[in-house]
């Protein structure tokens, strides 16, 4: 009951951001912000099907502002309105009322919604943060063991916190022994640097910086750990139950759109940081850390007879937020409808 009272609330801050109450942080939107709970029903001119696809401000999300540009949606028979929206605890609501028929997210985060009842199920793997994020330290701390007393800013409702213990793991150390500070990633970044923390968990462009701060240094990234942050594309199920191809519809245009990226770098991160707001090299820096997952990774990556599939890091993920309290279920028997 608790969940459902505190998934509702949510839902209602949700229409209210879509339906007018609120602005919508929107670069790179297209169309009006209407909830499309009205439009999705209708088809707008060639008999395109209107939907709304959502993820914040990252470089992992951004070759579908390709698929946009080079009308690959139109030719999926898909009318895309592509909306940037930075608060992650709005996605899930966003689902529920329909205000977003599809989501780049990363991984677990998605596995949270769906167990709190968000319509969300999966269509393909869009990237691995593989150095894109990691943990900073200063000089005197050089293995995870050293972290022992001392103190790091993280952000314990997020995938940083998944990542951060990953990596505990494989040191001598339990988390008690170390203070931990909660706060945004881009925040901890910010603190490590001001010199208020030993550690941070952040990601690009702090990660990048913290050798600004005298003796600062990368101590483990997500190169190190590959598939421990994974971003993947999902859609309404609520919309997909009146749209069965879109499954197919969405994994091509993307798989065309990260092919195009890797043929052609240069004005795939133009077309990117012009969708995202930002500098082409700023683009480029991001995707440095980033691995794309085209048809070939997905295929093998879903593969479920394999080690290490997406469905095995899925249950692991959905094992470790039940164990800390996010989740009342580690079952997610509907989230993968195409593997499962």
């Amino acid at each position: 009951m608790k969940k459902l009272i505190s998934l509702l609330l949510i839902v209602a801050m949700a229409l209210c951001l879509f339906a007018g109450c609120g602005a919508l942080p929107a670069s790179g939107t297209q169309g009006n912000t209407e909830s499309t709970e009205e439009t999705s029903q209708e088809s707008t001119e060639g008999d395109l099907v209107p939907m709304k696809i959502a993820f914040c401000t990252w470089a992992g999300y951004a070759p579908l502002f390709i698929a946009k540009e080079k009308g690959y949606f139109e030719e999926a028979g898909i009318d895309a309105d592509i909306v940037i929206i930075e608060d992650e605890s709005t996605y899930g609501a966003a689902f529920v009322s329909n205000s977003i028929q599809a989501l780049g997210q990363v991984l677990d985060r998605d596995i949270i919604q769906y167990n709190a009842g968000a319509p969300e199920q999966y269509v393909c793997t869009m990237d691995a943060s593989t150095g894109g994020d990691g943990l900073v330290a200063t000089e005197e701390i050089k293995t995870m063991d050293d972290l022992s007393g001392k103190t790091v800013a993280l952000d314990k409702s997020a995938t940083s916190y998944f990542f951060f213990l990953q990596a505990l793991a494989d040191s001598s150390i339990t988390e008690d022994q170390i203070n931990i500070i909660e706060m945004g990633n881009d925040e901890a970044g910010e603190a490590f640097l001001a010199g208020s923390v030993d550690a941070a968990v952040t990601w690009e462009p702090a990660l990048s910086s913290c050798s600004e701060r005298e003796g600062g240094h990368k101590l483990v990234t997500s190169a190190d750990y590959p598939k421990a942050i994974i971003d993947v594309l999902t859609v309404n199920s609520n919309f997909a139950a009146d749209h069965p191809d879109i499954y197919d519809k969405l994994e091509e245009c993307w798989y065309r759109s990260v092919d195009y990226l890797n043929e052609n770098f240069e004005d795939g991160c133009r077309i990117m940081a012009e969708g995202l707001d930002l500098e082409p090299e700023e683009v480029k820096e991001e995707c440095a850390g980033i691995t794309f997952y085209d048809k070939a990774m997905n295929e093998a990556f879903n593969d479920t007879k394999a080690s290490q599939n997406v469905t095995e890091i899925a249950d692991m993920a959905a094992q470790f937020w039940v164990e800390k309290g996010y989740m009342d279920s580690s079952d997610l028997s509907g989230f993968f409808p195409t593997l499962r």
